[in-house]
């Protein structure tokens, strides 16, 4: 599949989906949200697919925003629909069955914020920088930002965040829990290929199973997610991996895993 605002490359069980609009710092518009969401569809349906990482080019931007020379002459109508792009990509992250790893490279704002918030983990290199700026243009987030943040950072801090305008360096994010560690600005692909590796060697059923269990687990009582999780536990016994997940550990060898 060809694109123009996106690269994607597959190496084995890693995809990387880089964003490449430097020249307005990897901001998102239409179009590209439509490239993300068919390459994002793509990965999804990738046999051996273990880790999606997603990413931005240069070094100055991971995603800066939205794209506000598109945004400004919107009117409410138009104005929904941008946002239920914005929505149905991070929808999409969260959902997939493969794991997202954003390695945030420069400013995360708006959009680009919102965009690493539905992302499974966060690595970040030390120069890059959130927020969520919108107010300062008269709006609000758009791509899920007031409830992902809340649930990301808490309360008080996201109010913080959202009513300020402000932006944060990715220390204090990390501080915070919205970013999982910081690195230096040469080591963070490095970073997360190496995580993205480990992630891809393990057990894919369990994997997919404790991704989306973490997710579901947050919208549900806790006695409702504990229910689910053992549930969902005992069926892994009737899986193959788990059979050999486990054998390979009694032998002290390194597991063969099928992901069936």
């Amino acid at each position: 599949m060809s694109f123009q605002n996106i690269t994607l490359e597959h190496d084995g069980p890693v995809s990387v989906l880089t964003v490449a609009r430097p020249a307005v710092l990897n901001a998102l518009n239409s179009a590209t949200l439509k490239e993300i969401k068919e390459a994002v569809w793509e990965v999804w349906n990738r046999e051996g697919c273990a880790v999606l990482v997603l990413t931005g080019t240069g070094d100055k931007a991971f995603i800066a925003g939205a794209d506000i020379a598109e945004m400004s002459d919107l009117g409410p109508s138009g104005a929904a629909r941008f946002a239920e792009a914005g929505h149905t990509v991070c929808s999409m992250l969260e959902r997939m069955p493969r794991v997202v790893i954003a390695a945030v490279n420069g400013y995360a704002l708006g959009g680009g914020c919102e965009v690493a918030l539905a992302c499974d983990i966060v690595i970040a290199s030390r120069t890059a920088v959130f927020g969520q700026p919108e107010v300062q243009l008269g709006i609000i987030p758009g791509f899920g930002g007031t409830a992902r943040l809340a649930r990301a950072i808490g309360r008080g801090a996201a109010m913080e965040w959202i009513l300020s305008g402000n932006t944060w360096p990715a220390e204090e994010a990390c501080r915070l829990g919205l970013v999982n560690r910081v690195t230096e600005p040469g080591d963070l692909m490095a970073e997360v290929r190496k995580l993205a590796g480990q992630i891809a060697s393990r057990g894919p059923l369990a994997v997919q199973a404790a991704k989306r269990l973490i997710h579901d687990g947050l919208s549900v009582p806790l006695d409702a997610a504990l229910r689910t999780e053992a549930a969902v536990f005992a069926t892994l016994f009737d899986s193959a991996d788990q059979k050999e997940g486990m054998r390979a550990f009694l032998a002290k060898r390194r597991p063969e895993f099928r992901g069936s």
